[in-house]
């Protein structure tokens, strides 16, 4: 008889069923977590995976199936329940108040206190220590909105330890961490896992899964489709598993074929960042921006975009030459596709039609109108071309999960057929499978297709994703400290060449 067979496992859920009207989210899942364990949970957008957590965080109530915690059942009655019972949950849109204090954070709902007061040398004491276990040099008196976003996520944490978490659930914990503050973030993991602490570890970047976790589960269509060994299985196994079918190359093969110049940027200077930026757009391209977290690629687009303030430099687009208002930048054939979707990108009290013709109203309907009946069959042609996955076209924005969200987005740009995209990590939070649907519609969009009329489209694709950059892209640029480096064809680069020109070792291969 094997350790593992005597130990029972920190999680145990069995069974698992949920339901939304006569949608079935989740079939009969199993998943088992062991004490002192990395465990990836991994799937496509829709899978399941987000639902799953909310029934173990008590957000939601399971309509079959039973859970234990450390041998002992467990049944959560809401999530601050579920966190006194030792089970943290690190979302993707961290859950923090940005204008407490990181003390304030930590201690969120589980404030130490004597009657009506609060014992605020025992709440400091506590977050202090949960800062000292993870290692990590953190005021507990600052502010969170004055932290890094590598630095709250360590407050998540910490708020976890506070509570002598058993189980933490981090959900896509790297999507907006540097390459640095992955390390770091790793390293923290690995301290946990010794200490005896389970992670369930959610993430698209199978490579990151390979890293970092011991045992994995996957997740397709609201089931349970694949478990085993990390070390012994290929990333190409679990992608394989997560779509139901072998995955093809995940980068289309582009051969570009470029033509006149549709943007140019000359020494342009933003209010902050970019400090200076030029480079030309051909019809037909598809141009990479590389670059650290903060080194200006965001604010370069927006710059550009008219979101934020020019000081100097030229723009043209077309034959329009100087800065415009976003209005403008539309109807000069620019769209921009943000990075912060939530906040900026979608209206998520909207339906899915309605985000996604926004742009370009006048095809469905006569002037001054709109025919819901031509509105839905053009938000069709997009959820089938792009596999969304939805209720209808009428579908609220806001009940869809991240990944799906940022496809509507980029539909929403090809919708409105632009001739110049600007893509700011268009493929954050999305699974592997989108991922490679999202490669081959910037690639055609790039190619155009003259048999039907449509135009090639120049493409500005910011990504902190390297391996994405070099797989798509025609050309790259690095940016570095706000200045931007020449672009140079993409056969210049790798992934070593890259990372030295973002912190400043080398100008250019």
């Amino acid at each position: 008889m094997t350790v593992a067979s005597i130990v029972p496992p920190r999680l145990l859920m069995e069974g698992i069923v949920k339901r939304f009207g006569a949608t079935v989210a989740l079939g009969g899942v199993y998943l088992d977590v062991r004490p002192g364990e990395v465990h990836a949970l991994v799937g496509e957008n829709g899978a399941g995976k987000s639902t799953l957590m909310k029934v173990l965080s008590g957000a939601l109530m399971a309509d079959a199936g039973r859970m234990e915690l450390d041998g002992r059942p467990y049944d959560p009655k809401g999530p601050l329940d579920a966190r006194r019972n030792g089970v943290a949950m690190i979302y993707q849109e961290l859950s923090l108040a940005p204008h407490l204090t990181v003390t304030e954070n930590i201690l969120l709902g589980v404030e130490p206190h004597y009657g009506p007061w609060m014992l605020w040398r025992h709440a400091q004491a506590k977050a202090s220590a949960a800062l000292e276990q993870l290692g990590v040099d953190i005021a507990p008196n600052v502010e969170v909105r004055r932290l890094s976003p590598g630095q709250r996520q360590m407050v998540e944490i910490a708020r976890a330890l506070a509570v002598q978490a058993r189980l933490v659930v981090l959900d896509e914990p790297t999507s907006s961490l540097s390459s640095s503050d992955v390390d770091k973030l790793f390293a923290l993991i690995r301290r946990l896992k010794a200490q005896g602490i389970s992670v369930v570890y959610i993430s698209h970047f199978l490579e990151e899964v390979q890293e970092i976790s011991d045992r994995f589960t996957v997740l397709r269509d609201g089931e349970t489709v694949g478990r085993g060994e990390t070390a012994r299985t290929h990333p190409r196994e679990l992608a394989a598993m997560m779509v139901g079918r072998e995955m093809a190359d995940l980068y289309p093969a582009s051969v570009p074929r470029v033509g006149e110049v549709i943007l140019e940027v000359a020494d342009l200077m933003g209010s902050a960042k970019p400090q200076s930026a030029s480079f030309r757009l051909r019809r037909g391209e598809i141009l990479g921006i590389a670059g650290l977290v903060g080194a200006g690629r965001t604010e370069l687009l927006r710059a550009i975009f008219g979101l934020d303030v020019v000081r100097s430099g030229k723009i043209r687009v077309g034959a329009y030459v100087g800065p415009g208002s976003p209005r403008q930048r539309w109807r000069q054939g620019m769209g921009l596709l943000s990075e912060d979707r939530k906040k900026e990108g979608l209206a998520l009290g909207l339906s899915i039609a309605d985000n996604l013709t926004l742009p370009k109203l006048s095809p469905l309907g006569p002037p001054g109108m709109i025919l819901p009946s031509r509105q839905a069959s053009a938000t069709r042609r997009w959820i089938d071309a792009l596999a969304i996955k939805c209720r209808s076209p009428w579908q609220r924005v806001g009940t869809l999960s991240g990944g799906t969200q940022q496809k509507i987005a980029l539909a929403r740009l090809l919708h409105a057929d632009v001739d110049i995209l600007l893509l700011d990590e268009p493929t954050r939070g999305i699974d592997v499978g989108s991922k490679a649907q999202i490669y081959r519609m910037i690639v055609d969009a790039a190619q155009g297709d003259v048999a039907v009329g449509r135009q090639a489209k120049g493409i500005v694709l910011v990504s902190s994703y390297l391996p994405e950059l070099l797989g798509v892209c025609h050309s790259i640029a690095v940016m570095c400290r706000g200045v931007l480096g020449p672009p140079r064809p993409v056969s210049d680069w790798n992934e070593h060449r890259l990372m030295l020109a973002a912190t400043g070792q080398e100008e250019s291969p």
